[in-house]
């Protein structure tokens, strides 16, 4: 009966909605509607969701979302994604608007201020793999990190419904280390997207052989007699930094957000969604809306 689990797909809604937002705003398409609200963004944000449905087929979905800039991160290092700058004029409406539409849908929203979507949706997920099988739906490579025999990662490709599927497996045969160790990797190179340095002068190729000899950032610490003598300085001048950046890289899988199944069932009621899409003048979207007794009512 292993294939009569439910399966989760859990989104990180920045991810889809940024992507969606900047697709089409580098040719100034906004899709200004008749209240002058921009919705671009919730319009790419709707299609990468049921494109990922339809060719996924989860039964149950949940939607993570960041809540504001400010969290445990920026408490831990100020410059944290300090790099970011304000979000365009355009895309800030869409913010709140997005979530209406999710919520038009009976999807739950779920997010946590003080914490990133990524530590939601690592905490539901660890939460739900014993009994579902869990797929994450993101833009972003941090969240291989979760990995394993019951999470799998979906990775947003160019365009719509491009995909490149990441399991324990693959992700060991591109990398040559374990997903957990992704953590690791991160604290020793830093991330520049995240905007904070790891230990200076050491990149990928060093780190992964590193973690390939010494398994995690301790098991480095305790054999630097054996490094080479620059990379042994060069640990030792940023190991601050890199104990930080490892804080700074892990996601929290133990937040006070939960997700009960029943409640994320993909139970879409057709004339509510089409009255949400219908009032936001989001069109063409209708015909996207996953169809079937079972889901809409």
């Amino acid at each position: 009966m292993e294939n009569q689990k439910p399966s989760l797909m859990l989104v990180d809604g920045m991810a889809l909605l940024f992507r969606a937002f900047y697709a089409t705003a580098v040719s100034g398409q906004f899709m200004i509607n008749s209240k002058g609200i921009p919705t671009n963004g919730i319009h790419g944000f709707v299609k990468h969701l049921f494109t990922a449905v339809s060719s996924f087929k989860p039964t149950h979905l949940a939607v993570c979302w960041d809540m504001g800039s400010k969290t445990f991160r920026t408490e831990l290092f100020a410059d944290y994604k300090g790099n970011r700058g304000e979000a365009p004029v355009e895309l800030i409406p869409q913010f709140d608007l997005v979530k209406e539409v999710v919520e038009s849908f009976d999807i739950p929203n779920i997010g946590l201020a003080g914490f990133e979507a990524d530590d939601c949706i690592g905490t539901i997920a660890k939460q739900t793999k014993d009994y579902a099988h869990v797929s994450i739906l993101t833009g972003d490579q941090d969240i291989l990190q979760l990995l394993d025999d019951n999470i799998s990662v979906i990775l947003l490709k160019k365009g719509y419904g491009n995909y490149l599927v990441h399991t324990p497996e693959t992700f060991f045969e591109e990398k040559g280390i374990t997903p957990r160790q992704m953590i690791d990797l991160k604290a020793l190179m830093g991330d520049p997207s995240d905007n904070y340095p790891g230990v200076k002068g050491i990149g990928e190729k060093t780190a992964l052989k590193l973690l390939q000899e010494y398994e995690h950032v301790e098991g480095i610490i305790s054999n630097l007699d054996r490094l080479s003598k620059s990379n042994k300085t060069k640990i030792e001048r940023d190991l601050e930094m890199l104990h930080l950046s490892r804080m700074l890289a892990e996601i929290k899988c133990d937040v006070p957000v939960s997700c009960a199944l029943e409640e994320a069932g993909l139970r879409i009621k057709r004339e509510k969604a089409e009255n949400k899409l219908m009032e936001m003048e989001l069109r063409g979207l209708q015909r996207l809306l996953p169809l079937g007794e079972a889901i809409i009512s």
